[in-house]
C-alpha cells in the first residue's frame, strides 16, 4: 500500500508521536481534538481493541497541539485513526468513528499470522 499521492508509505517511530513507545505488534494512533465527540467514543473503541490483542498500542494524538504531525500525515478530520505496522509503518488509515469490527480486521494488515 502506497502512501498518498503515490509516495512510499509514512514510517512513524514512539518519539514522533510523543508517546513512551510503539506497540511490539502494532500501533493504533488516534488523532483526536478537545471538542469531538466522535473522539471520546473512538478513544473507547481503541483502548478496548488494544487491551484485546497482544503487543498492540493505543497512542492519541491532540491534533491541535501537534499541527506538525497533522501537516505531515495529511489529517483533515478528527477522529483519524492510523494503523502502524511494528515497524512504525502506516498500513491503515481511517477519518471517522470507528466501529471495533473494523479496527480488529485492519488490524490483519499490521500484525502477522
Amino acid at each position: 500500500m502506497n502512501g498518498r499521492d503515490g509516495r512510499a508509505p509514512e514510517r512513524l517511530d514512539a518519539a514522533a508521536l510523543g508517546a513512551e513507545r510503539l506497540g511490539r505488534r502494532a500501533t493504533l494512533v488516534h488523532f483526536s481534538s478537545a471538542f469531538c465527540g466522535p473522539c471520546r467514543a473512538t478513544r473507547r473503541v481503541l483502548a478496548e481493541v488494544a487491551a484485546l490483542v497482544e503487543g498492540v498500542a493505543h497512542v492519541e494524538v491532540d491534533a491541535e497541539s501537534r499541527l506538525d504531525l497533522v501537516r505531515r500525515l495529511g489529517v483533515d478530520r478528527t477522529p483519524t485513526v492510523l494503523v502502524l505496522d511494528a515497524a512504525g509503518t502506516v498500513v491503515r488509515r481511517a477519518a471517522g468513528q470507528p466501529r471495533r469490527v473494523d479496527v480488529i480486521a485492519a488490524l490483519g494488515a499490521a500484525v502477522p499470522g
